[in-house]
């Protein structure tokens, strides 16, 4: 008995959410969090508008609200079988570990591969 990993339009469009939500978050990072810049101009009394979603990232990441949400979308998406999850999975992973929350991230973005994985090898069960 053999299987062969069938592609469909959804694998695309989870693809694209994960280079979307993943690489959205390196680019902010690295325009709006990095540069020193950033901090004396957030720092001013009347801040530039970039800053609230600056300090938003910045909060989330001390608190480690992108590797749980990682995490939990992977489990969802390994329970589940859905493959936006999994691409939403592998995403927030991405973005986790951009932001230093890395371990739960990372289990999180690997949960999403197999779940990924599995379905592309049309597990017994699953879409």
């Amino acid at each position: 008995m053999t299987k062969e990993a069938r592609l469909c339009a959804s694998d695309a469009a989870a693809a694209l959410l994960a280079a979307m939500l993943g690489g959205g978050f390196f680019l902010f990072r690295y325009f709006l969090i990095v540069p020193r810049a950033t901090v004396g101009a957030c720092a001013a009394q009347t801040p530039p508008l970039y800053c609230l979603p600056r300090s938003w990232v910045l909060q989330g990441q001390f608190f480690g609200l992108f590797g749980w949400a990682a995490l939990a979308l992977g489990v969802l998406a390994f329970v589940l079988g859905k493959r936006t999850l999994a691409g939403l999975a592998i995403g927030a992973g991405i973005a986790a570990v951009v932001n230093y929350n890395g371990t739960p991230g990372i289990v999180g973005a690997a949960l999403g591969i197999a779940a990924w994985g599995s379905l592309l090898a049309r597990r017994p069960g699953w879409d």
